[in-house]
């Protein structure tokens, strides 16, 4: 090995305590009282050779400590307690096995005996080693932790005794043999065993909170009942057991701590902060739980967490169930008794304790209406309206109400509930600091759920213009792009919506506002040629499976053909049918439109045509893939009712009744969204008005869809009466 130049190896090695030996450690491990008493006092006892696999005074043991008195540790970082050379094997284990070793994560032996188990063999190491070094009940490992602590932690309340005895000067048994003048110093001893705090600021009383002994908790009290104050500005046992769940541990904490107890929790909480976030709707038992806590203490509710917020911001996003369907428009009655369901909830607990906690931000400025609207608490902001109404218009630091917040997160029955209830309608169209309202904001998030919502409200103003001048409609203009795009999004229904609405624009010149459309919605030539030539090769494979599918049913006809033998052979039989004429022009118009939409997806998909062109090609090749598809349904359906008819007639209406299912699942985007938006255009346009345009929407997209149909079976009337 190299010596270093600055020889900083040496101080090192003498700071560093010594390697505890393996002999001594699997005797501490094993809980071996007469293994370790050789080890300490060099007496061989009979009849115990737990603390080794083999016999005390073999040849084998006797080859092991000449290995550790001959092995090199020349190259440890850390000493190990050396054997000196001795030739008597009794003499050399005196020597050896030294208690002020550690394990490599700062364990001592009694550590490993106070973890390792608690019966009368494991008492008995522990009151040996402390016989001989008493320190080692205060010993700290590298985690800080006690041998009270690895007691508490394994569950060894025997063992916890056991220590708690030998610290106050007993023999480890319980019965302290202290005389009375001493008493003062052995309370001390067992009070600074009791406070030793671990790297975590956790005491034995931590441990056992952890794993949910009780009793083990009862007897730490009972040794020292101000245990439960510990640390001042930490982790809390009570807020420990409130974490867990432990509501017999709550209870026992404040009973037997003589209600001197701390409440102090991480990150600057406390108790009630522990209890709101462990209360649910459902759970009345932590209901309990934060009743009781404001009854031991109601000032915990005024108490803000390093993150500025109060209990009330946590039980703000707990309450979500009170009658979500909108409460502005029911029965006060009704609305009343939801509320007087609610009074049971930890929300409503906290804010009866401090109803001042309602209008107090935290250190992002946001009001414990904010929180519940960010996470749709419906039943929160309920109840935060029904104490104070003005609440509502509380404003974080960006300017936004609790409204504001809702659109943006997304939470619909938020935005339904302050729609419906007629005492907000002052909030709705109020501006965060850049002008937006939330009808801006729903917009510009692209939600027709969330617009809707918002649109259907009359009171909600349509052309009210944010910091740059923009209205609602000039937003979902921007909102649409340039290029290609999916006439059913929800983008481009907000736009028409707004404008059926007859909402305006805003104080933008026309010129300027194209400009500016054009700048904010960049035009980017080489993603439109992406997107024709993705779309171009998804659709290819479905037209040619369509031309294929639908030229092989035109001679594979149902029914079959004819025998030559007989008059017009070789015809079809079933020929001269009304559905026999309807199944041939289905059939032959599903070719026709899958031939052209292919013809159509080689051009878009080809270089050699310009950009419009390509465009121009593709739009056509889904039309007619569009009507291949419905054309195809016709044949199908058509057919097997020509054929099932006769036998089965039943099955046949019920196919033909099924069949357009595919249709109306092809088109249910658009009926969907049209549902969507048919009660805000009634509420904002009147009952005629939505009749009216209602039948113009459906007169004229079941044209665009149906045509082929009405061509089919005129003609196939037509072909029959001819």
């Amino acid at each position: 090995m190299v010596a270093s130049g600055n020889n900083t190896a040496a101080p090192l090695a003498n700071t560093l305590p010594a390697v505890i030996n393996p002999l001594l450690l699997a005797t501490a491990c094993t809980g071996s009282p007469k293994g370790l008493d050789l080890l300490l006092n060099s007496k061989v006892a009979a009849g115990d050779q737990r603390v080794l696999p083999f016999a005390l005074g073999s040849q084998r043991f006797r080859d092991l400590i000449s290995a550790y008195t001959s092995s090199d540790r020349s190259s440890l970082a850390t000493p190990t307690q050396r054997i000196p050379p001795h030739d008597d094997p009794e003499a050399l284990l005196a020597e050896m096995l030294m208690l002020e070793g550690v394990a490599v994560d700062g364990d001592t032996v009694l550590h490993a005996v106070a973890t390792y188990g608690e019966n009368d063999d494991f008492q008995k190491c522990a009151q040996t080693m402390c016989s001989k070094a008493r320190q080692l009940l205060f010993k700290q490992n590298k985690n800080g932790d006690t041998p009270l602590h690895c007691a508490a932690r394994a569950g060894k309340s025997q063992m916890v005794s056991c220590l708690i005895d030998l610290a106050r000067g007993g023999g480890g048994d319980g019965n302290s043999s202290s005389s009375s003048s001493n008493n003062g110093g052995s309370t001390d001893r067992v009070k600074e065993l009791l406070e030793t705090e671990n790297e975590l600021k956790e005491t034995a009383l931590h441990e056992a909170v952890r794993i949910g002994d009780n009793a083990m908790v009862e007897l730490l009290l009972q040794e020292y009942p101000e245990l439960a104050s510990f640390p001042k500005d930490g982790t809390s046992p009570l807020f420990l057991a409130i974490l867990l769940q432990e509501n017999i541990i709550v209870e026992t904490l404040y009973s037997k701590s003589n209600k001197k107890l701390s409440y102090s929790g991480q990150k600057g909480q406390n108790a009630l902060h522990a209890a709101v976030l462990r209360g649910t709707e459902e759970s009345t038992r932590f209901s309990d739980v934060t009743r009781k806590i404001l009854k031991w203490n109601k000032n915990l509710s005024t108490e803000r967490d390093e993150k500025g917020s109060t209990p009330l911001h946590f039980a703000a996003a707990k309450y979500f169930d009170v009658v979500r369907t909108q409460l502005g428009l029911i029965r006060p009655f009704f609305a009343a008794a939801a509320l007087r369901q609610s009074r049971g909830s930890v929300c409503w607990l906290v804010l009866d304790a401090n109803p001042a906690a309602l209008y107090q931000a935290d250190h992002d400025g946001l009001y414990p209406i904010h929180v519940a609207a960010s996470v749709g608490a419906v039943g929160s902001i309920a109840i935060f309206v029904d104490a104070s109404p003005s609440c509502a218009g509380l404003r974080d630091a960006k300017r936004r109400t609790f409204l504001h917040v809702a659109v943006e997160r997304g939470q619909i029955d938020v935005a339904g509930y302050a729609c419906s209830n007629r005492l907000l309608s002052w909030v709705l169209n109020m501006r965060d600091a850049e002008g937006n309202t939330a009808l801006h904001l729903a917009v510009q998030a692209g939600s027709l759920r969330m617009f809707s919502v918002l649109f259907g409200n009359r009171q909600v103003r349509l052309n009210l213009t944010n910091n740059n001048g923009e209205t609602p409609l000039d937003i979902s203009r921007y909102k649409i792009p340039r290029g290609m795009y999916y006439g059913q999004n929800s983008e481009p229904k907000i736009h028409d919506s707004l404008a059926l609405a007859g909402a305006t624009n805003g104080s933008c010149r026309l010129d300027h506002f194209q400009q500016s459309y054009t700048q904010l919605t960049k035009h980017d030539e080489k993603e439109e040629s992406d997107k024709v030539r993705d779309s171009t090769q998804t659709l290819a494979i479905g037209s040619v499976l369509l031309a294929t599918v639908t030229f092989g049913a035109t001679f594979a006809l149902p029914g079959g053909y004819r025998a030559d033998d007989h008059v017009n052979g070789g015809t079809p039989t079933l020929a001269g049918r009304y559905t026999f004429h309807a199944f041939i022009m289905a059939n032959t118009f599903a070719l026709i439109f899958a031939a052209i939409a292919t013809i159509g997806l080689m051009y878009s998909g080809s270089p050699l045509f310009n950009s419009r062109s390509r465009k121009t090609y593709l739009v056509t090749a889904l039309y007619c893939m569009e009507t291949s598809v419905a054309c195809l349904i016709a044949t199908f359906a058509v057919g097997l009712y020509m054929v099932l008819a006769p036998v089965a007639h039943k099955t046949a209406i019920a196919i033909c009744v099924l069949s357009p299912v595919v249709l109306l699942s092809k088109n249910m985007e658009f009926w969907v969204k049209w549902a969507l938006l048919a009660a805000p255009l009634y509420n904002r346009m009147g009952l005629l008005w939505a009749m009216r345009n209602f039948a113009s929407v459906l007169l004229k997209n079941t044209l665009y869809e149906c045509w082929p149909f009405i061509l089919i079976f005129s003609w196939a009337a037509y072909a029959r009466n001819s």
